[in-house]
C-alpha cells in the first residue's frame, strides 16, 4: 500500500487530494503493451487487508483517490461490500469526491446502481487511450472497443458518476506527429462522453515490449513539446501529471527545461489557465519541429486517418 498528498480541481476548487493505491490482485487484463502495474499486485490479498490498508492510509481530504494497479468494480479486486463499507466510510468523513480506476467491461448494471445508490460523488477513470480502435488493438492490445467505452461512459453518467478519459500520448509504432493528432483527435472524440480528459504522457515501463524497443533506440517518449501543443487544444477540462517527467524514461525535451515545462504542464492542469503553456520557451523548440518534419521523410505512416 501507498499513499500520497496532492491537489486536485474540484468544482473550479484547488483542494487537497488523498491517493492511495490499494495492493489489490491488480489488473486482469495484463496484455496492454506499455503497463506493468500488474506486476505489483498481491493475488493473495484478502478483503479484510485491503479494507484495513485504505483505513491505515486515509487521512482527512476533500478528494480521496483509490487506485488498484487495475478495476475497482472487478469483484476480483475489491468485492462489493468493500465498496459499499469504503463508501459509508467517506461519506461519514464528509469527502466530496472519491475518485476510481476501472476498464469497461466491469461497468455493469448492478455496478451503476452500487454508484447511483452510494452517498459520494464518484469519477471512474477508464482507459480509453485512443478513439481509434486501430490504435488501441493492434498496437496497445487494450481488449476493448470504442464503442464498448461509450457504452461504459453513458451507464456511469445515467447513474449521476462522473467520467474520466485517459488518452495515450504516443503509443509504440507512431510516430511523434501522428502521436499529437491522435490525441487532439480522440480528445474531439471523447469530450461528449465524459466530464475530464487525463493525458497521459508515455513513460517506459519495465517488463514491457516498450522497454525493448526503447532499449534498441527504437522508440522515444514523447517530447514534452508535443504534450504542450496537445494541451493547447483542449476543449474540455483537461488534465495532466507528466510521470518521470525530464528523465529518460519519460517523457522530456533537452532536460535543460524539461522542470520549466513539467510545472507549466501541471499549473495548467489545476487551473485549466492555458497563459501556462504560452509562456513556456526554449531553444530545443527548433530541435522539436526539425524531429517532427524529419520522421515523416524516415518512413511511411503506419496507419491512415
Amino acid at each position: 500500500m501507498k499513499a500520497w498528498w496532492e491537489k486536485e480541481r474540484l468544482e473550479d476548487e484547488i483542494v487537497n487530494c488523498r491517493t492511495i493505491i490499494l495492493s489489490t490482485a491488480g489488473c486482469n487484463w495484463r496484455s496492454c503493451r506499455m503497463c506493468s502495474y500488474y506486476l505489483e499486485a498481491n493475488p493473495k490479498a484478502s478483503s479484510e487487508t485491503i479494507l484495513k490498508e485504505f483505513r491505515d492510509a486515509y487521512e482527512k481530504a476533500d478528494v480521496v483517490k483509490i487506485f488498484t494497479s487495475g478495476s475497482f468494480f472487478d469483484e476480483r479486486e475489491v468485492d462489493k461490500e468493500v465498496r459499499r463499507k469504503i463508501y459509508e466510510f467517506l461519506e461519514k468523513e464528509g469527502v466530496k469526491k472519491l475518485v476510481v480506476e476501472s476498464r469497461p467491461e466491469f461497468i455493469t448494471e448492478e455496478v451503476a446502481k452500487e454508484i447511483e445508490k452510494a452517498k459520494i460523488t464518484i469519477e471512474v477513470g477508464i482507459g480509453v487511450e485512443t478513439s481509434n480502435d486501430w490504435i488501441r488493438e493492434k498496437i496497445i492490445n487494450k481488449g476493448f472497443s470504442f464503442q464498448e467505452f461509450k457504452r461504459a461512459a453513458s451507464m456511469l453518467k445515467d447513474a449521476g458518476g462522473r467520467v474520466k478519459a485517459y488518452l495515450l500520448l504516443k503509443p509504440p509504432l507512431l510516430s511523434e506527429k501522428e502521436a499529437i493528432r491522435d490525441a487532439v483527435q480522440s480528445m474531439k472524440d471523447v469530450k461528449s462522453y465524459v466530464d475530464v480528459i487525463s493525458l497521459n504522457l508515455m513513460t517506459v515501463h519495465k517488463n514491457t515490449i516498450v522497454e525493448r524497443l526503447w532499449s534498441k533506440k527504437l522508440y522515444r517518449p514523447p517530447w514534452l513539446w508535443s504534450a504542450v501543443e496537445v494541451l493547447k487544444k483542449t476543449e474540455i477540462e483537461t488534465i495532466c501529471d507528466p510521470v518521470a517527467g525530464g528523465k529518460s524514461r519519460g517523457p522530456h525535451n533537452c532536460y535543460n527545461c524539461d522542470p520549466e515545462f513539467v510545472e507549466a504542464i501541471k499549473s495548467f492542469s489545476l487551473t485549466q489557465d492555458k497563459s501556462y503553456l504560452e509562456e513556456v520557451e526554449c531553444d530545443c523548440e527548433e530541435l522539436w519541429e526539425v524531429s517532427l518534419k524529419g520522421e515523416n521523410l524516415a518512413r511511411l505512416p503506419i496507419f491512415v486517418f
